[in-house]
């Protein structure tokens, strides 16, 4: 079976089958988040416990564009990705079994610094495959639909992140080698689904006898929306949820960031009709824009009922973003590059986690006042990129 480029018909299995790894992905990480500070400080490494997530976040900005790149020339060489998937999946789901047996006895103290090293490796591991696997959505859809498969990944994707504080309790009571192991055949499950999905099959491509020029311009930009959205995307997850927890009588904020996931994830196929109506440009600026706003509204809101509305919009809009992002990206660079240009983009939302935690290691806490201030300028760094990216836009684009 051969996927055309010029293909109007969307692969809903194999959406379904690529939703499936990314959710295994996502479940992986919420068992790593939570337990790396534990692992790390109960091994004696306190200070390490807040700076390797910053180390890894750059080490995202930096592997992301180049996992990506190195992709797109195992598709063109042989046709397909999923090698590349294959290898990186493996191997995280091994160092996860590894961590899971390092932790479950006492380490000798000359050897614990195996654990921050593996986990560093593991992060790199997941890298590895994310960025491929989700460049394969230009394979299961054609460029103008992109946004109705989108929204499909972002469902599910809103199911599990809204069950985070539910699997938190789940993580805890198995403990941290359990959860790992459990992690490990996530990851093993979530891609047996996208393989029986997809079949041996190669993406069409505009025969080239020259090398594909890199457009760097486009892949900057790329790099400096993602960036944006993702300062925009830590702060409605870290700190929107503390604000309104006050306003409904206490209510712990990782419900209310579950309520906003929920949301999004329930209103992700009319949103991915919005999102193809809009296109993805003026998707992604009144996502962002939306964003923005909603977090000034959310300090002048003292009331249950307008906090209610808050959480609404609030979940619509990160929806409406994560629905536009991966089309958007994908629209601004040549076909052959869809690995390139979506490691672009999450490069930069990796650049803007770590970002955003250099910012609380230093203030100590960011203030609900100081991160309304750096979402307005966050949404007006992205809202620059894209639209000097309309203009440098490859013949991808669409919009």
């Amino acid at each position: 079976m051969q996927v055309s480029t010029n293909r109007t018909a969307i692969l809903w299995q194999q959406v379904w089958g690529l939703a499936a790894l990314l959710a295994a992905i996502l479940f992986s990480f919420m068992a790593y988040g939570l337990y790396q500070p534990t692992i790390l400080k109960s091994l004696g490494f306190v200070e390490l416990a807040t700076w390797l997530g910053i180390v890894q976040g750059f080490l995202g900005a930096v592997l992301e564009p180049l996992v990506g790149g190195l992709s797109d020339r195992i598709m063109r060489r042989v046709g397909c990705r999923l090698p590349m998937i294959s290898v990186g999946v493996t191997l995280a789901g091994l160092l996860f079994v590894v961590l899971a047996l390092l932790i479950q006895g006492n380490l000798p103290n000359g050897v614990r610094w195996l654990v921050p090293v593996l986990m560093t490796v593991w992060v790199m591991a997941m890298i590895v495959f994310r960025g491929p696997a989700i460049a394969l959505l230009i394979q299961f859809a054609p460029l103008a639909e992109l946004p109705k498969a989108s929204a499909i990944l972002i469902f599910v994707l809103g199911l599990v992140g809204a069950l985070g504080p539910l699997l938190g309790v789940l993580f805890q009571r198995l403990g941290a080698s359990p959860t790992f192991i459990l992690g490990a055949i996530a990851l093993v499950i979530g891609a047996l689904r996208l393989y029986s999905t997809t079949p041996k099959h190669s993406l069409v491509l505009p025969e080239e006898n020259t090398q594909l020029a890199i457009p760097f311009l486009p892949l900057i930009l790329l790099f400096g929306v993602g960036m944006g959205a993702g300062l925009e995307i830590n702060v409605l997850l870290g700190i929107v949820p503390q604000i309104l927890t006050a306003q409904l009588g206490g209510i712990r904020p990782e419900y209310i960031a579950s309520g906003i996931l929920l949301v999004s994830a329930l209103a992700a196929i009319p949103l991915g009709e919005l999102s193809i109506k809009l296109g993805v440009n003026r998707a992604m600026l009144l996502g962002l824009g939306a964003i923005a706003g909603l977090m000034g509204l959310s300090l002048l809101n003292r009331t249950p009922i307008p906090t209610l509305g808050l959480i609404l919009a609030l979940g619509a809009t990160f929806g409406l973003v994560f629905i536009s992002q991966i089309p958007f990206a994908l629209s601004k660079v040549p076909l052959q590059l869809a690995g390139l240009g979506t490691g672009s983009y999450f490069g930069g939302m990796g650049a803007a986690t770590a970002l955003a935690s250099i910012l609380i290691v230093q203030l100590g806490k960011v203030t609900p006042t100081a991160g309304a201030l750096w979402t307005a300028i966050a949404f007006l760094f992205a809202a620059l990129c894209i639209a000097f990216s309309s203009i440098v836009s490859s013949p991808a684009s669409q919009n």
